[in-house]
């Protein structure tokens, strides 16, 4: 019994991840193992949010089980999450409480940025996740809007300290929360990025496993200033497949790069669409570029998603995709995208363990 408990042992630890495209072995994923005849249970910790997950997981581990001749096994599963904070930029220091802040970006406006940040922390949240998200876009906030919070205002129990909104089961803080949404914001740089410190600071966040910023469009000062403040953990470029956003986006990738901040991976918005009446699939805005950059740069193309009016509408009426349409081929796209993310900082943690060099003290 105890070979055929190292055979499903060794077998596990050879399964490779499709978020995470790492081994469980490489994952130090496999936390207990009990082989009892057929009967396996086992207890796996994969560092991403696993809400959802399970079944697929299951149905993937027991194929590569049986393709590995270990067939007829009873496999009683625990999939856990386990996400653990990762480094940031130096000299900064993470934020109490605050596990992981993604920053998403873009080099330019127009890419539906906004968009892909507010399903990107509703479909963590969906996982399991305990999620918050900051619009930095001072002067066009549009998570209020998308969050269908508009109009409401945070409490400050204490007189120095902001409570985060709640909507759809993530915290939000948002400029747009503090100014009327008819005025317009007229701040010089240095304004812009104090107030967004002080958003971001001064909010009681509590315990998140992550933040996602909504960052500003652009490479210019202000971002770059923002980059420099804000301790992140990874980045995400957002770019639509045209050659002129994909030349911008580069620049937002280089910037992250120039502040020490990984890039994550590339996710292509606007990437196909589908014709709601007849089904007919078009790459209006071309088709492969989020790929290309991606290899170009040694990242990862995290997603692809659709350019479908309903994505629009669900985000305008203050329930974006993830949360209105459930289910939905466009919401199983943005879950898809947040699983990979997931699994690049995952994954990243563990590859930066890689870069540092054990010290062995030996006697002489």
């Amino acid at each position: 019994m105890a070979e055929t408990a190292q055979q499903v042992r060794s077998a596990l630890e050879q399964y490779t991840d499709p978020y995470l495209r790492q081994t469980l072995a490489e994952a130090g994923a496999l936390r207990e193992l009990q082989v009892s005849g057929r009967e396996v249970r086992a207890e796996i910790e994969l560092g991403i949010p696993v809400g959802g997950y399970e079944e697929q997981f299951r149905s993937a581990l027991s194929a590569h089980l049986a393709s590995a001749g270990l067939k007829g096994l009873d496999l009683k599963l625990e999939l856990r999450g386990g996400i653990v904070p990762h480094s940031v930029q130096r000299p900064l220091k993470p934020i109490p409480g605050v596990g992981n802040i993604i920053a998403v970006a873009s080099g330019k406006g127009g890419v539906g940025k906004s968009t892909v940040a507010v399903n990107l922390a509703l479909a963590w949240a969906a996982a399991g996740a305990r999620v918050g998200i900051l619009d930095a876009d001072i002067y066009g906030p549009s998570q209020p809007l998308m969050l269908g919070l508009s109009g409401q205002r945070p409490s400050a129990p204490d007189g120095k300290h902001l409570e985060p909104l709640i909507a759809h089961g993530i915290k939000a803080m948002s400029i747009g929360f503090l100014v009327d949404a008819a005025q317009a914001v007229v701040w010089r740089g240095p304004m812009v990025t104090a107030a967004l410190s002080q958003l971001l600071a001064d909010t009681s966040w509590g315990e998140l496993d992550y933040l996602v910023v909504d960052m500003p469009p652009g490479t210019g000062d202000i971002q770059l200033t923002l980059a420099q403040r804000v301790p992140v953990s990874g980045a995400v470029i957002v770019t639509t497949p045209q050659d002129i956003a994909l030349a911008d986006a580069r620049k937002g990738l280089a910037m992250f790069e120039k502040v020490a901040i990984p890039v994550l991976g590339i996710v292509e918005n606007m990437s196909l669409h589908v014709c709601p009446k007849c089904g007919h699939e078009e790459h209006i805005f071309g088709a492969g570029g989020g790929a290309r950059m991606a290899a170009e740069h040694g990242v990862q193309l995290l997603g692809e998603l659709p350019l479908d009016s309903r994505v629009r509408e669900e985000a305008d009426s203050g329930a974006p995709t993830v949360v209105s349409a459930p289910g939905t081929p466009r919401a199983l796209a943005y879950l898809e995208m947040a699983r990979h993310t997931a699994g690049a900082l995952a994954r990243r943690g563990r590859d930066r363990r890689g870069q540092f060099p054990e010290i062995v003290v030996e006697e002489s």
